[in-house]
């Protein structure tokens, strides 16, 4: 059924107001923010470095449990900066220092199934972090699997918890998958004058795609082992953002009330 076109123009104006506010808060958070590093404020090795961008790899466990439940644990070294998606000189990182995430969460599958034969969906319910920085080297890897590292004299720079978060599995046709996911983060910044930017960031976004090689497949779960990720910041919505995109709602609740009236 097709509605009149004066019945039609107030819908499209409520759509057209609407697409402007969510086009305004896409907008201020399109780019990616640059944020400086300084580890002498944490009292390690290596100079400050300005990106907008972190290369990570990932090593970690994903357990399957009751209730398509699944439990995630271990470690994101930061192998990479980047800055207008060209790769920093290293500047002494990871040989003079470096920089790991230890984290654990945990999750539901929305579409369970066989990740080898079926693409699957979930949604993360819990996660929680630490960012340490360290002197020195470090490597990682597995002990059975349990995730490990060899880094010392660790200093923790940062922590933070879930605020949203999606995982996936892509199936290839041969019994092999590739998983995913993608989160955003909290962050409490723990060393005063390592993290600068302005407004401060508060928010870690992270995004994973890992291939079949870095998938290692075990009873009950599987490991990633240096599965590639990025880590990149953002403030919270500046409360003029917020202003618009309510000026927004509220022009279209008021157009859907003065339609309401004249019936």
């Amino acid at each position: 059924m097709t509605l009149p076109l004066l019945a039609r123009k107030p819908i499209a104006f409520q759509r057209t107001l609407l697409a402007l506010a969510l086009a305004a808060v896409s907008a201020s958070a399109s780019a990616l923010p640059q944020f400086t590093w300084d580890p002498a404020a944490a009292g390690l090795n290596g100079s400050a470095l300005t990106a907008d961008n972190l290369l990570v790899s990932n090593y970690s466990t994903i357990t399957f449990g009751a209730g398509n439940s699944f439990t995630e644990a271990g470690y994101l070294s930061i192998s990479a900066a980047q800055l207008g998606g060209l790769t920093l000189p290293s500047n002494g990182l990871n040989s003079d220092y470096g920089y790991y995430i230890q984290f654990s969460g945990s999750g539901t599958l929305t579409t369970p199934g066989n990740p080898g034969t079926t693409p699957t969906l979930g949604t993360l319910n819990s996660l929680t972090y630490t960012l340490y920085g360290y002197n020195g080297t470090s490597s990682f890897g597995f002990a059975g699997n349990t995730p490990t590292e060899t880094a010392t004299g660790e200093v923790a720079l940062a922590t933070g918890s879930l605020v949203l978060g999606t995982v996936a599995t892509t199936p290839l046709g041969d019994g092999t998958f590739n998983p995913s996911a993608n989160a955003k983060l909290s962050i409490n910044w723990l060393v005063p004058g390592f993290q600068s930017s302005s407004p401060a960031y508060s928010i870690a976004l992270t995004s994973f795609s890992n291939t079949t090689s870095q998938v290692e497949p075990f009873a009950g779960g599987f490991r990633i082992r240096q599965g590639g990720g990025s880590i990149n910041f953002a403030a919270v919505p500046e409360p003029s953002t917020y202003a618009m995109l309510l000026a927004g709602l509220g022009a279209v609740g008021f157009v859907a009330r003065r339609r309401r009236q004249e019936k």
